[in-house]
């Protein structure tokens, strides 16, 4: 889970790639592999038993053979399209489709009104290929259901008669069936491609927050290792005592980083006020820079405290790499921090961890102020909008 700044509202957090997500993924791709994509084509394929017996009843001899053998394409066409358009509708879904009509037309003289359970068929294969587009071939069918059954007097047969009421209400009805479960597979997969790309952009904060985390880290902690071992080396000769000590002091402070790396990656680091104040204070120090920093920090809501601990690391590792200052102020009050130095200015250049740091201040809804102080010097601010207190 992300961890959230200080001051950051807090929002519902979707995790792509938990369990739930997995199985819902899982139940899709299996019903769009492999033979469960056949079951609902099979389930409404056992309607054309309809034609079958339509056909025995009206036809005969040669008709019935003729009868069955275009019911029989019919169904081939049938199968062959729904399969066939699982992954993307090409030509030759459109051909099937288009055989569809023909077989459905020739069907006529051998099963008469029971062939137009065929146009149920065709009805929702129109609503699949052609969505709205689809609703004047849907009324054509119905209207075509009731009328030529009725203009055909030679085609009343007891089946028909069953069949007269219920077709042309039935057409329209698995038309809008049919758009409905379209509608539902077409938001499934915009689902899907949702969550796809939620993956997608988590991993890619999850990589830029780590970027930002090492380099906030790291770049303080190695900038207080090279300033410590440089003093020790001219110390060397002159106060080897001193020199062991800040020795001493890069070794805990290289295991420290070693720490911090870890800590970050994991996303359990501890960042406080108070201790960036100190470890502030001892670098500031190391780099022979006169360091002017608050001892206490009760003034800052303490909704603030761990923002500011990030924006005194940034701040001063970038006043001892970059400004050349002798002097360094920190002055914080409950919503903003300050830092000054008397340096050369100009720290607001790319690598300097600036980018991420305005990065970390917007998502707790707070702004960064960066820029040279006249007669010369750098002032780094950032306020934060005052938490109201409860009544």
């Amino acid at each position: 889970m992300r961890r959230r700044y200080p001051g950051e509202a807090m929002e519902p957090v979707i995790e792509p790639g938990g369990p739930a997500d997995a199985e819902w993924v899982a139940t899709q791709r299996r019903w769009t592999q492999g033979w469960r994509r056949a079951v609902a084509p099979t389930v409404f394929g056992l309607y054309l038993a309809f034609v079958v017996q339509a056909t025995v009843e009206t036809s005969s001899g040669a008709g019935v053979v003729a009868g069955l053998a275009i019911l029989a394409a019919f169904a081939v066409c049938y199968f062959a399209m729904v399969l066939g358009r699982v992954r993307a509708v090409t030509p030759s879904v459109w051909a099937l489709y288009g055989a569809m009509w023909v077989l459905f037309i020739a069907e006529l003289p051998f099963a008469h009104t029971g062939a137009f359970v065929l146009a149920l068929y065709l009805a929702a294969e129109s609503v699949v290929l052609l969505g709205r587009r689809s609703v004047p071939v849907v009324i054509f069918l119905a209207a075509a259901s009731l009328v030529i059954p009725v203009a055909m007097t030679s085609w009343h047969e007891s089946l028909t008669a069953t069949l007269d009421t219920a077709l042309p209400l039935a057409i329209p009805v698995v038309a809008l069936a049919t758009f409905g479960v379209m509608q539902v597979v077409k938001g499934n997969r915009a689902l899907a491609e949702a969550r796809a790309e939620l993956a997608r952009l988590t991993a890619e904060n999850e990589r830029s927050r780590i970027a930002r985390d090492l380099h906030d880290l790291l770049g303080h902690s190695l900038t207080t290792i090279t300033v410590k071992a440089g003093l020790a080396a001219r110390l060397g000769q002159s106060d080897p005592p001193r020199a062991l000590q800040e020795i001493g002091e890069v070794e805990v402070l290289a295991r420290q980083s070693l720490s911090d790396v870890r800590a970050a990656v994991a996303d359990y680091r501890d960042v406080t006020l108070a201790g960036e104040l100190a470890s502030g204070r001892e670098v500031l120090r190391a780099a022979g820079i006169v360091a002017d920093l608050p001892r206490a920090v009760d003034v800052v809501d303490p909704a603030h405290q761990e923002l500011f601990g990030w924006v005194i690391r940034e701040g001063l590792t970038n006043v001892v790499r970059h400004a050349h200052a002798s002097s360094c102020a920190v002055r914080l009050s409950p919503a903003s921090v300050e830092i000054v130095d008397d340096g050369v200015g100009g720290a607001d250049h790319p690598g300097c961890g600036l980018t991420g740091l305005r990065e970390r201040v917007a998502a707790a809804g707070g702004v960064v102020d960066a820029g040279p102080v006249a007669p010369h010097g750098w002032r780094l601010r950032v306020s934060v909008a005052p938490q109201v207190q409860a009544a």
